[in-house]
């Protein structure tokens, strides 16, 4: 990823693992169906997902959909979840592969991996460990791990195809993908591409959702599915531009092209 990409990621999301340790409330500025805060966590967890977290891993969700859900995990399971931010993915599938499961998550962001092991602290679970590194060089063996989980990050990367290599490098065979990311719809003009301030709303970065189902198969992903779950409208990404201050640059943009370009989407792939 470009050094200036991934410094405004680290940066944005440092601060926002600052704000939660501060009794603030987080938003990455996607407004309510994407990277939500806590008022929009409904939205996305029912309540028996959400029973027993820590209200700072609740605080600090800023995902796009339940990649848990998608998941259907089993007793026993070992469970990787990629950018866990606070920690809420990983706690909730925590509960679901049990004492004899593990589940990890990786992190490259320092302050919001101390923010998720305060949350694993208060929890007292012992089944969740969190790794700092990259996506594109997961810090585990291969075939080490049932099932991947993600919540709005691969989007965030600038190599897709080298992220979902590892995603497939460290999945054991006949193991699962099960993710929430954006992905676009439609064509979308370069200068939006070329955003860092986009890229760190999750907008820019997210692939078409061809380019993305060929990534999959082309890094040895089969049963590959991406179904949109929620459609950004431009109104909706008007909210993201107000919430990060970004209107210079959205009064800029033709908002009726980006109408519906954007969705939060379900991806699931096997190894």
């Amino acid at each position: 990823m470009d050094n200036n990409i991934k410094g405004k990621i680290k940066s944005y999301y440092g601060g926002i693992a600052k704000k939660v340790s501060s009794n603030l409330k987080a938003s990455c500025g996607c407004g309510n169906a994407c990277c939500g805060n806590i008022s929009d966590n409904a939205n996305i967890y029912t309540k028996e997902y959400l029973e027993g977290l820590p209200e700072d891993a609740v605080n600090a969700s800023l995902g796009c959909a339940n990649p848990v859900v998608l998941a259907a995990l089993k007793k026993g399971e070992i469970v990787l979840d990629l950018g866990s931010g606070g920690g809420i993915d990983a706690f909730i599938s925590s509960k679901y592969v049990g004492e004899e499961g593990k589940v990890y998550g990786l992190d490259m962001t320092d302050e919001m991996l101390e923010l998720a092991n305060k949350n694993k602290e208060k929890m007292g679970v012992n089944n969740v460990e969190f790794l700092k590194g990259y996506i594109e060089d997961i810090p585990l063996d291969d075939e080490t791990v049932d099932v991947i989980t993600s919540n709005c990050v691969i989007n965030l990367c600038e190599d897709k195809e080298v992220a979902l290599k590892e995603a497939y490098r460290v999945l054991k065979q006949g193991g699962r993908l099960a993710i929430a990311d954006i992905v676009q719809l439609k064509e979308v003009t370069e200068d939006i591409k070329q955003s860092v301030e986009m890229w760190v709303g999750c907008i820019a970065g997210a692939l078409d959702i061809k380019l993305y189902e060929d990534i999959l198969r082309k890094v040895g992903f089969k049963e590959v599915e991406i179904t949109p779950i929620n459609l950004y409208t431009k109104e909706i990404i008007q909210d993201i531009a107000k919430q990060k201050n970004l209107e210079d640059i959205y009064n800029q943009i033709n908002s009726d092209l980006l109408d519906g370009a954007y969705a939060g989407a379900h991806v699931k792939a096997y190894k």
